[in-house]
């Protein structure tokens, strides 16, 4: 949202911002040069020439690993450059944002394996995946099955001792990325046939370690959209498994490894994912002041600059609430579950629809095979996946549900809790490092970025639209405290009602909308002219009442003007559309 754009001004300007990852970011851009150019080898042609053929851009994985990608899923203190999940978001962007084949294919993989490992590995594990990852090898992350799905409590792959007492891999996982060229995996199991929590580990393997002829790789999975990223499946049989392979040298701990990390992923992928709506909606916009309509061209219309000014309003609302989050792993880890939960349930929910809405721009010419419409029906297929790859929405919403009576009585009604430091709502600005140790199954029934609202709203000394906006979310959190207070253990449960599940999109909702209005009142001093004025934070805010049904109203002339202009500005200059606002050449 645009204060939440205000963001840019910090990071452009250069006050105390991580200026060696502003570098890291900059090189990778000016190796992917212009999108535009014919003769780009990671340029739009090929990419599109890649995407028709169902292969990953071999030219852009040569590039990311001459760049040295895997070195940003390693933490600083293993050799590598990951400092926190606001750095990483910004270098995986610029991957998406030039194709989110390479983003995924090449790199998500390996990042979701790796932060099981720091998250739970011994030192000794960490070393070695490290040492992959830094010698430019790959991991892959597999968990799913499809006779299971996200239902881990149902796992058929089992690694159980065997006669000699060594522990034999049997069964398999399906639409894994990577799988059959990844050189390390890390495999979530049963460890034990016995029911419960503690019956799970995950195995942390060296492909080379493992017999040939105990593993068959599957055939890849064809899919609609992501079509050179390598899905492919395993099966093992009596697969003996090294010593030393299962995480953390403790068996039985691989559910509660898995809720930690996926504290980190949940927030991240959809985070990564904004950049592919950037170049959606930087495809539209050259689309359509390029097409000639009724004298002048389509964005001559009201109707369309609106439908461009909304998709550009979604794309700082979901960018704020998943930058906010990413700063809060470093703040309140405790409670970094609950917001990635509520990142991973309504951001891509947001990105979906913000593409599809654009390719109605483009009218009967979208189904063109020419112009911007190959890279744009690219992009609406690529897309699908943020909303149930990883963790589906309601995954993440039944991670919520148990927490919403405990917190409503204790983080709402009770107030207990401090708010949010004020450095969470900065972005750019440093941080403490991000402890893995300190990630927490459960929030405790605390909500900081709630009270972070309520005590903006309480300090704040604005009138007008922005005032307006904090009392409605501030009797919003009153209302959902009212309602989630009464929810007994059952309403909490796998057996939990619409109207339950209802309940969590509403606290999403309130969480999102904190982060916009604190990233307002936070922001820094001196910035431009577009992050000084509301018009942004209040065009997020009104489109977030869309996306939660609060209203069906399209956004108003006096929001919808300014953020038009902005974007045409933005796009003229080379400028990203999101809160960093930096040069890109895509």
């Amino acid at each position: 949202m645009t204060s939440a754009v205000p963001v840019s001004p910090a990071r452009t300007a250069g006050v105390a911002g991580d200026h060696v990852h502003d570098k890291h970011i900059s090189t990778l851009e000016e190796l992917f040069g212009d999108a535009g150019d014919p003769v780009n080898p990671v340029g739009r042609a090929e990419i599109v020439a890649a995407d028709e053929r169902g292969e990953m851009l071999a030219a852009g994985e040569d590039l990311l690993t001459g760049f040295g990608l895997n070195a940003h899923f390693v933490p600083e203190a293993l050799g590598g450059r990951f400092t926190g999940l606001e750095q990483l978001i910004g270098v995986m962007r610029a991957v998406y944002r030039r194709d989110p084949c390479l983003g995924l294919g090449y790199g998500a993989g390996s990042f979701m394996a790796g932060v099981n490992v720091w998250t739970a590995g011994t030192a000794a594990q960490q070393l070695r995946l490290a040492d992959r990852l830094l010698a430019g090898d790959r991991a892959a992350c597999a968990y799913h099955e499809l006779a299971h799905g996200n239902d881990f409590s149902r796992t058929g792959l089992t690694a159980l001792p065997g006669p000699d007492g060594r522990r034999r891999l049997n069964g398999r996982k399906e639409i894994v990325a990577n799988l059959r060229r990844a050189g390390s995996m890390v495999l979530f199991a049963r460890t034990n046939p016995a029911p419960g929590s503690r019956s799970h580990s995950q195995l942390l393997l060296d492909t080379d370690d493992l017999d040939p002829g105990s593993v068959r790789h599957l055939e890849r999975f064809g899919t609609v959209g992501m079509r050179g990223v390598q899905l492919g499946g395993i099966e093992f049989t009596d697969c003996a498994v090294p010593p030393g392979s299962v995480l953390g040298g403790t068996a039985g701990l691989g559910v509660e490894t898995a809720l930690r990390s996926f504290q980190l992923t949940r927030i991240a992928l959809p985070g990564m994912t904004v950049g592919l709506l950037d170049t959606a909606l930087r495809t539209a916009l050259r689309g359509a002041r390029s097409r000639p309509l009724y004298g002048g061209t389509v964005t001559d219309l009201p109707l369309s600059r609106s439908i461009l000014a909304e998709a550009f309003a979604d794309l700082l609302l979901a960018d704020t609430f998943t930058t906010v989050a990413a700063r809060s792993v470093h703040t309140a880890p405790a409670q970094a579950g609950v917001y990635a939960s509520a990142v991973k349930s309504f951001v891509p929910p947001v990105l979906m629809r913000a593409v599809y809405r654009l390719s109605e721009l483009l009218g009967s010419q979208f189904y063109l095979r020419a112009a911007e419409q190959p890279l744009f029906q690219k992009l609406l297929r690529d897309v699908q996946p943020s909303a149930f790859g990883h963790a589906s929405r309601v995954s993440c919403q039944s991670a919520l549900l148990p927490q919403l009576p405990l917190t409503a009585r204790r983080g709402w009604l009770a107030a207990e809790g401090a708010a949010l430091p004020a450095e969470t709502f900065r972005p750019g600005m440093p941080l403490p490092g991000v402890r893995f140790e300190d990630l927490a199954l459960t929030g405790g029934g605390r909500d900081p970025l709630s009270r972070s609202l309520v005590a903006g709203a309480a300090d704040a000394r604005e009138d007008g639209g922005i005032a307006a906006q904090a009392r409605f979310w501030c009797a919003e959190l009153d209302a959902l405290a009212a309602a989630a207070s009464g929810l007994g253990p059952g309403a909490a449960g796998p057996a939990a009602s619409p109207y339950a599940f209802g309940l969590t999109t509403r606290w999403a909702g309130v969480l999102a909308a904190s982060a916009c209005l604190n990233t307002w009142w936070h922001r820094p001093p001196g910035a431009d002219a577009f992050a000084d004025r509301p018009a942004g934070v209040l065009a997020a805010l009104h489109r977030l009442g869309t996306h939660l049904d609060h209203h069906r109203d399209p956004l108003p002339g006096a929001l919808a003007e300014p953020l038009y202009t902005e974007l045409v500005r933005r796009f003229d200059a080379g400028l990203t559309f999101d809160l960093d606002c930096r040069p890109t050449g895509a």
